[in-house]
């Protein structure tokens, strides 16, 4: 902003420095997130009113506030959505992998409980048993979650997340710059048509960064963004 109209100096850049540190947070308390405001000077106000301001046209501005969201539970098709956003975020995402990480049976997220019941779940509550092993074309398979795997290839990791759900909960974590988290938002929020988990997941980002701003980043500004 004071580099465009050539205003900058080096007294100008440290007291904005200053002044930006003397208001953020940088404690680990597990409630306000790292870097928030956490007071305002009339100074700081002006600059970040100043900021937004032109910042909405100017969107390259905004492309310097960076965020980073950590998400726990999300259903597995939920991730994959938010997924189809990497290249917004810089590739700046990382996903449990169903490769590397076992999920049991049943076990889904918190969206679908008691919404679906899996067949292997369905068929252990209504005291049907499966057995151990079957024959299937000339080839025995074993129990696995959600169904069976051929006899050998049971602890294969590439083998098995092919019979996990979309429904498994999924943790992940990424970094996205705020111009880019705007198109996020207008395509994922409540006035979407996206699932209604990752509505929720979205529209909670959104409020922790409206605290976070303490109010300078709100649903109207996120939707004015170009991008």
């Amino acid at each position: 902003m004071f580099l465009s109209k050539r205003t900058i100096t080096r007294e100008l850049e440290l007291d904005v420095r200053n002044e930006t540190l003397a208001h953020s947070n940088l404690a680990f308390d597990g409630k306000t997130p790292f870097g928030a405001l956490n007071g305002m000077s009339e100074k700081l106000n002006d600059w970040l009113k100043r900021l937004f301001k032109w910042g909405v046209r100017h969107y390259t501005m905004l492309r310097f506030i960076d965020l980073s969201f950590t998400v726990y539970g999300l259903h597995r098709a939920g991730q994959d959505d938010l997924d189809s956003h990497a290249m917004r975020m810089q590739n700046r995402i990382i996903r449990s992998s169903t490769r590397l990480a076992d999920f049991s049976r049943g076990e889904m997220s918190s969206y679908y409980q008691g919404k679906i019941i899996p067949t292997d779940v369905a068929l252990a509550a209504l005291g049907i048993t499966t057995p151990d092993e079957i024959r299937y074309e000339g080839q025995t398979y074993v129990r696995a979650t959600n169904g069976y795997i051929l006899k050998g290839m049971e602890d294969s990791k590439d083998v098995k997340r092919g019979l996990y759900m979309l429904s498994i909960p999924s943790n992940f974590i990424f970094r996205i710059a705020l111009t880019e988290f705007a198109h996020v938002f207008k395509e994922r929020n409540n006035d979407g048509t996206a699932n209604p988990e990752v509505k929720q997941a979205v529209e909670s980002m959104t409020s922790q960064l409206n605290s976070a701003t303490l109010g300078f980043v709100s649903r109207e500004l996120l939707t004015a963004i170009r991008n």
